[in-house]
């Protein structure tokens, strides 16, 4: 399964939801120590991406401005700036911009159409052609398998940050809500109309600054079929938490395991061995909190840090077959389970087979793993 870099979604808007006016010059809408915040964590990620639109309209730099955090990137080992990334499905850029003479190194995403048209006209950057179409999900592969990249802020504009919030690829929002109006339906909005993921988002932290307010949010939804969303990870993650939670057994697996409603809301959550009850499984210890015929089920997932057993001794039904008899049609994993008790255990085969889809995401085996470094392998 492909792994994404952590994907953050930087923006600051008005009162009335818009990016910008329609006047000539562009409209701050952060304060001065807002500006200092987006400077630190530009000099806290690994890439920055806006769209083509930004960089025409706004001609941006892009850069880490403060000298102190550019020499602490340096010392920690890595450049001093950011590499600075846009995306151009037509290849139509301006070699003279701010952006591409500024700063670090320089990434284009575009089409083979658009690589055609830099090759005629170069800006200072490499070019990845994508193919026929921009595909998120490729241009965030190669950025974190090619390139390095494991944290990605993205500044916008507002298209860009509708297609990545819409596809279920934002694993955060940074919102800073400006105390002014914009009024004029000629300006741009920060998030345009189409199909968003359910659910609500989790408010993360809100914090004053100055006259303005900074807001984050983490999506909550789960995604859908074997494509994982950003809220994928949150989920799984807060089961390899749970599975550090489990009382250490030299005879079974310390596992949690979090089951999630399509609309983001945890319907139940259960480790490994909870409540004192020596052989419960992670999965067994969730499920058995839900009402049997709950029909949030159907479109639920279940998140475990192990995948789902297919034999036990300690109880007729393994996890994989519990989870088909709730049905759930959904599991997301960390670690596929070694031969350590059971050989040749496959329950990610077994559920596949039964027409679930399952979604293995193995940057997280390795917190999976961590509760059960005591077993042999």
């Amino acid at each position: 399964m492909p792994s994404y870099p952590y994907v953050l979604l930087s923006a600051a808007v008005s009162l009335d939801g818009y990016l910008d006016d329609t006047g000539p010059d562009r409209l701050l809408l952060s304060s001065p120590a807002d500006f200092d915040r987006v400077d630190e964590v530009r000099a806290s990620v690994d890439a920055i991406l806006v769209g083509a639109g930004t960089i025409r309209a706004d001609n941006p730099r892009l850069l880490v401005n403060s000298a102190e955090r550019r020499a602490a990137r340096t010392a920690a080992g890595k450049p001093e700036y950011p590499l600075k990334v846009t995306v151009s499905a037509s290849g139509e850029l301006d070699p003279a911009a701010n952006f591409w003479h500024t700063g670090g190194e320089k990434v284009v995403y575009t089409t083979e159409k658009g690589a055609r048209r830099l090759r005629e006209d170069p800006v200072a950057a490499d070019v990845v052609a994508l193919g026929d179409d921009l595909d998120w999900r490729e241009l965030l592969v190669h950025l974190r398998e090619v390139r390095g990249v494991e944290r990605l802020m993205v500044e916008g504009g507002g298209t860009v940050h509708t297609q990545l919030l819409r596809q279920g690829l934002a694993d955060e929002l940074q919102l800073v809500l400006a105390p002014l109006f914009v009024g004029d339906p000629r300006a741009p909005r920060l998030f345009g109309p189409g199909g968003y993921q359910e659910g609500r988002l989790r408010l993360v932290e809100t914090r004053r600054i100055e006259d303005v307010v900074l807001t984050r949010y983490e999506p909550t939804a789960p995604g859908t079929g074997v494509l994982p969303a950003a809220a994928d990870r949150h989920w799984l993650a807060l089961a390899c938490d749970l599975a550090a939670e489990c009382p250490p057994s030299p005879t079974a697996f310390s596992v949690g395991a979090v089951v999630v409603a399509a609309d983001g809301t945890e319907l139940a959550r259960g480790h490994s061995r909870e409540g004192g009850d020596p052989v419960v499984h992670a999965e067994e210890a969730a499920l058995a909190k839900i009402a049997p015929g709950d029909p949030r089920l159907a479109g639920a997932t279940v998140y475990t840090s192990l995948e789902p057993c297919t034999h036990r001794s300690s109880r007729p039904t393994p996890c994989a077959r519990l989870i088909l008899a709730a049905g759930v049609r959904r599991v997301v994993t960390a670690w596929r389970e070694p031969d350590t008790f059971v050989p040749d255990a496959d329950g990610s085969g077994m559920l596949t087979a039964a027409g679930v889809d399952v979604v293995v995401l193995p940057e997280y085996a390795g917190r999976a793993a961590a509760p059960n470094a005591h077993l042999a392998p």
